[in-house]
């Protein structure tokens, strides 16, 4: 599996101007996500985790630093160079589900392909493979109303990854779910990731998320104050930042329980 860097933040700041002073929404982020890596980015509302995810899906643009998609620079780009990046690269999970209420399951998924003036019979075979991987090829044609909380996300994902994006950015994704249905959903991304050689960016309140995640992010005022968590919820943060900076995939919760259990 590819594991090179998928997407990139070099000394990455975002600064917003308000009436009582400027906020400062990031803050020198460093960071390396790689191909069939889940990073999980957590912090208190307010933290800087949705201007992350926004910068790191290129919806909004640093401040300073830049962003690298792949090997690409996304730094000079113009606006329409950005959109294709986003529509051929990226795949995105909102906390609202996104649905257009009106269409089916299988339309909703489609919508992009359509965007991409994909084929038509090529549309048709991605559709159906998108909505088999996550467990909904029985509901193509239902309605996003007549589709539970749980069911209406799964059509959120798969239409994020109907298009083969090479980043996953989910911002919430269960945000409106109850627990057990959204430990289904982040397991479902979980697969997803590892399945395909994803790389996955998750932001999430929720503590029962966070051990599904290869790697934990913590936020506090828009900078980063924790690196990698493995499962047994200790911080990892000198070793993987280390890696990090030197383009090496950082340990997963399997590397790190491995390495403890090495003699």
């Amino acid at each position: 599996m590819n594991t090179g860097v998928a997407v990139r933040a070099d000394d990455v700041s975002r600064t917003f101007a308000s009436p009582a002073g400027d906020v400062h929404a990031c803050v020198g982020i460093d960071l390396a996500v790689h191909a069939g890596e889940l990073l999980v980015v957590r912090g208190a509302s307010g933290a800087g985790k949705t201007t992350l995810l926004n910068l790191l899906g290129l919806l909004d643009r640093p401040t300073s630093g830049r962003v690298l998609l792949g090997e690409t620079d996304t730094t000079d780009l113009d606006e329409d160079a950005l959109a294709r990046l986003r529509r051929d690269h990226l795949g995105f999970v909102f906390q609202s589900f996104g649905l257009i209420p009106v269409l089916s399951a299988a339309e909703n998924v489609e919508l992009p392909l359509r965007i991409a003036k994909t084929d038509p019979a090529e549309r048709a075979d991605r559709v159906a493979e998108a909505l088999s991987m996550v467990g909904l090829e029985g509901h193509a044609e239902q309605r996003p109303a007549e589709l539970s909380g749980g069911q209406q996300q799964r059509v959120g994902i798969a239409r994020a990854i109907v298009t083969r994006p090479r980043t996953l950015i989910a911002d919430e994704p269960t945000g409106q779910l109850d627990s057990r249905t959204a430990a289904t959903v982040m397991d479902l991304i979980g697969d997803l990731v590892h399945a395909q050689g994803l790389a996955a960016i998750v932001s999430t309140h929720d503590p029962l998320l966070v051990a599904r995640a290869d790697r934990v992010l913590e936020l506090h005022d828009g900078r980063i104050s924790g690196g990698a968590v493995d499962d047994a919820g200790a911080a990892e943060d000198g070793l993987d930042a280390d890696r990090a900076a030197h383009g090496t995939p950082p340990r997963t919760r399997t590397e790190a329980r491995a390495q403890r259990s090495d003699p």
